[in-house]
This record gives structure tokens, sequence and C-alpha cells, in this order.
């Protein structure tokens, strides 16, 4: 495989990586540490991340529970999640803040379902993306004679494949949280 496939199929990998991390962030009923990954709390006059201010846990199915290492971050934290838009209400019991999870409608479920396309849509186009660079750096190196005509047809027909087939992993991941969203 050449250099240029090579590092075309690591940034197909990076995307589709990337992809599984957004889908991760995508609220399915049930409770996930990963709605809570990037929200930032602002604590001792730095901003930190949730995780390293409380202990994060999951006590139910759709419950999660946010237990800060000091009480007195309670309201930085409180604060935090209400400017993230979850669309999770923190209840705080003075010692410990809940988020709970409520049942999503068939209507949410839907839109969550568009969300994950418009998503996968934008990934699938990354791949494309990382396809076409590859391919015009090959026709750099065929115009500047560093390959022959044979090696480019043969080079972009493996570019091909590997973009079919990280756009079908992409399609099976959507299908998946799909499933997942509409689960009951």
């Amino acid at each position: 495989m050449s250099d240029v496939i090579f590092e075309m199929s690591e940034k197909m990998e990076k995307s589709v990586e990337a992809f599984r991390q957004e889908l991760s962030k995508v609220r399915t009923g049930r409770a996930s540490l990963a709605l809570l990954e990037d929200i930032m709390v602002d604590a001792y006059g730095s901003s930190m991340p949730l995780n390293q201010v409380g202990t994060l846990t999951i006590p139910e199915s759709r419950m999660i529970s946010i237990q800060p290492w000091d009480p007195q971050m309670l309201p930085a934290i409180e604060k935090a999640l209400l400017k993230a838009s979850i669309g999770l209400t923190p209840v705080s019991d003075g010692k410990i803040i809940r988020l709970n999870i409520p049942q999503l409608t068939e209507e949410r479920r839907r839109e969550l379902v568009k969300q994950v396309k418009k998503v996968a849509e934008e990934f699938r186009v990354a791949v494309r993306n990382a396809r076409r660079d590859a391919i015009d750096i090959l026709k750099k190196q065929k115009k500047d004679k560093e390959i022959s005509e044979d090696d480019l047809f043969k080079l972009q027909e493996e570019a091909q494949v590997e973009t079919d087939s990280h756009i079908k992993k992409i399609d099976e991941i959507t299908a998946s949280k799909e499933k997942e969203v509409m689960e009951v």
C-alpha cells in the first residue's frame, strides 16, 4: 500500500472514531457519562472538566449522580450543567447532584434519529474528502512522473475500496445507534 493511501486510510479511521465519539453524546433515554464529557466547571479560578471536580456515577439506568469532592463546588457544578444545555435539570440535595433522564417521546426519538443521520452524513463527507485529497496527490505524482498511469489507476481503486469500507463502518454504526434510540 502506498504512503498516500495509508495516510488517507488513517484519516478515514480517525473520522470513524470521531463519529463514534460524537454519537456517544446523543441521549438515548439511558444514563451515559458521555453526556457530561465536555462540560467544564469554573473551579478554583480555572476551568476544569466535570470529572475532575467530583465522582460521576450511574446509580440507576436513567439517573446520573455527581458527588463533588469539595461540597462548596455544588453551585459551580450546577451552573456548569445548566450552561451546557444538555437538556437535563440538575437536582441538588446539598451533597449530591442528580440528573434524571426522562423517558423519550416517540417524536423526540425521531428527531434524534434525524440528528444521527445528519451527523453520519457529515462524517461520510469527511471520508470522501480524504479520498479526494489522496487522489489529487496521486494525480500530481503521476504528472511529476513519480508513478505510472497504471499505478495511478491501481491506487485510485485502492482508495475507493478503503473509502467504501469506511463508509460502510459509518453506516453500520448509524444503524446500530438508530436501533438504540428507537428502542423503548
